[in-house]
């Protein structure tokens, strides 16, 4: 079994980026990225901007792209520099001595892949409410970020589904555009901390509609948000609201399953990292699967950038590469 210099697991901007830097770097790696089709659990190849219609705050298109598109530019770049390609998914890794062992797809076509060094950035995936209508308006007036997508909403209402500090942050951010801005929860309280909540409080452009759930978005026919139908926890009513947007934010689940109990992670299931580093030597990380802060598709590329460089001068100094 030939073994790769580096094999990057994830296909988003950070892992893509990872891909174009150490094919520059002549290590011709292998970029494992995800399955044909997004599951449950995962996003599809191209990660969460594959979900997402245009993108206006990316370095370099003063028009903005599409999503999807970037995505493409960013692969074909990484393909003219040399990195190869696998589309599957990664089911399981055993980090306890080098090279690693990388195990991707399933069944009958499962394989087993040997990497002198790994860059990690299989990223995170926003926990949505479920709804069929939510999944055919996504990036047609339903989003699950705020920072990218707040400012195509300046002037109409918009409404805003969760109750923690991300929600409450999300929340003030569109408040700088949007006219009004409802927050949506299904109790009568928020779990945000308390500065956070009386943030959102004294917010003349935010309300609140307590102890409601959505129940459908509309209008999936016109492929644009015109209203949500809300059901009351309490007395099972239900109501119409009408919103231009809706955002959820009722977290995020970082796609770690393959690397538990073999790197060190934090207590939502994040990887722990200092500088792209893991806590296993010439495994390294880059992108959502680490980053609980910023989730932005430049934040990650960069990321992307420094795991690959560390990848580099790791394998460097083992005389590999």
């Amino acid at each position: 079994m030939s073994v790769w210099n580096v094999v990057i697991i994830g296909s988003g901007p950070a892992g893509l980026t990872a891909a174009i830097y150490a094919a520059r770097g002549n290590l011709k790696p292998l970029c494992i990225e995800g399955g044909e089709q997004a599951t449950k659990k995962s996003d599809p190849p191209g990660g969460q901007l594959m979900l997402t219609t245009d993108v206006e705050n990316y370095p370099g298109f003063p028009e903005g792209i599409m999503g999807p598109e970037l995505m493409e530019r960013f692969r074909k770049q990484a393909e003219r520099f040399g990195t190869e390609f696998l589309t599957d998914d990664v089911t399981k890794v055993d980090l306890s001595k080098a090279p690693y062992k990388i195990w991707a797809g399933h069944g009958d076509k499962e394989q087993t892949l040997e990497a002198h060094a790994i860059v990690i950035a299989t990223g995170a995936s926003a926990r949505y409410l479920g709804l069929e209508s939510e999944k055919k308006l996504l990036g047609y007036g339903v989003s699950t970020c705020a920072t990218c997508d707040g400012a195509f909403f300046k002037d109409l209402e918009v409404g805003i589904v969760g109750g923690g500090d991300s929600a409450m942050e999300e929340a003030t951010f569109l408040s700088k555009y949007a006219s009004k801005v409802t927050v949506i929860h299904r109790r009568e309280g928020l779990r945000a901390s308390k500065i956070m909540q009386q943030r959102v409080i004294d917010n003349p452009k935010i309300d609140f509609a307590w102890n409601k759930t959505v129940k459908m978005v509309n209008d999936v026919e016109k492929n644009e948000v015109t209203s949500v139908t809300l059901l009351d926890t309490k007395t099972e009513e239900e109501s119409e609201m009408a919103l231009s947007g809706l955002f959820v934010a009722i977290g995020h689940t970082p796609n770690t399953e393959p690397f538990k109990g073999q790197l060190d992670l934090d207590d939502a299931g994040y990887i722990i990292e200092k500088n792209g580093k893991t806590s296993v030597d010439g495994v390294f990380v880059a992108g959502d699967v680490h980053d609980t802060r910023y989730r932005q598709a430049i934040t990650a590329a960069g990321a992307g950038c420094r795991a690959a460089l560390e990848a580099e001068h790791y394998l460097a100094a083992k005389g590999i590469g």
